[in-house]
């Protein structure tokens, strides 16, 4: 038996780590037997630190009287906030650095800011006059008159991949406890365009539902036989965990397919 550790760079708050087991068959008798093709098993165990909101009820106060001011610009809501980017940055299709690479900006460049990730630490912006549209992380920009917190959190759209290659559709879950193992079999791509699979996840830890994107990064070499990325999905919440998964190639995304997952 090989054991080939592979330690993968932190992505966000995610350390993935992934352990590649390859195994041969043995003989059951005298007589030769087929070899049956390596698998390739990746496990790993995602978890995420989270803050609880506690709802405070206030009574409204009617606002008094004005008198009548200036009619506003209504030109004036269109502008997004706009941030400096101090060094050269790196843009990419999604909120972490496992995404496919859109673009990359200079040092001194000005973008428009148009709304931040659900954890909080990726901007999506876009180049002034709307354009180009991809995300950075928070600590690489300055906003310019506006701050994180009062941003909307907006969702990443992922290209779609012109080369066919598709999605897993051999899905298995089984949960021990509060960890779920996801196992799938591998999707042919070709050598330089296999990057990974993405499983896009909502579930509960710490008492509430939580989003969770677990990237299993992969060469041509170990993308064979069947996968696994183990994820923890406690008790605690009043509504369901799900999750998706899809191939992500170096050009674009497959089709995201549906995840059944296991009840606690």
């Amino acid at each position: 038996m090989l054991n080939i550790k592979i330690l993968l760079k932190r992505c966000g708050i995610i350390l993935l780590s992934l352990t590649v087991v390859l195994t041969a068959g043995g003989c059951a008798s005298s007589q030769a037997t087929p070899t049956p093709v390596p698998a390739a098993v990746f496990t790993q165990i995602v978890t995420r630190e989270v803050t609880r909101v506690v709802e405070v009820f206030v009574t409204a106060t009617p606002a008094p009287t004005l008198e009548p001011t200036a009619t506003p610009d209504p030109s004036a809501a269109l502008l997004l906030p706009q941030a400096t980017l101090p060094e050269y940055t790196d843009c990419f299709y999604g909120p972490a650095a496992f995404y496919v690479y859109k673009t990359s900006f200079p040092a001194g460049q000005q973008v428009e800011v148009l709304g931040v990730s659900e954890e909080g630490g990726w901007l999506q912006v876009q180049e002034a006059g709307g354009w180009n549209a991809c995300w950075i992380e928070v600590s690489q920009a300055q906003l310019v008159g506006a701050a994180v917190a009062d941003l909307p959190v907006v969702s990443p759209l992922l290209p779609r991949s012109e080369y066919e290659f598709g999605s897993p559709l051999t899905i298995t879950t089984r949960r021990d406890g509060a960890v779920v193992t996801v196992s799938w079999e591998a999707v042919y791509m070709s050598a330089d365009e296999v990057q990974g699979y993405l499983i896009d996840a909502y579930v509960c830890q710490g008492g509430q539902i939580v989003h969770l994107p677990v990237f299993v990064g992969i060469t041509y070499e170990e993308n064979t036989g069947i996968i696994s990325a183990q994820i923890t999905d406690e008790a605690g919440c009043t509504a369901p965990s799900t999750a998706h998964i899809v191939s992500m190639g170096t050009r674009g995304f497959a089709e995201w397919e549906k995840i059944f997952w296991p009840d606690q």
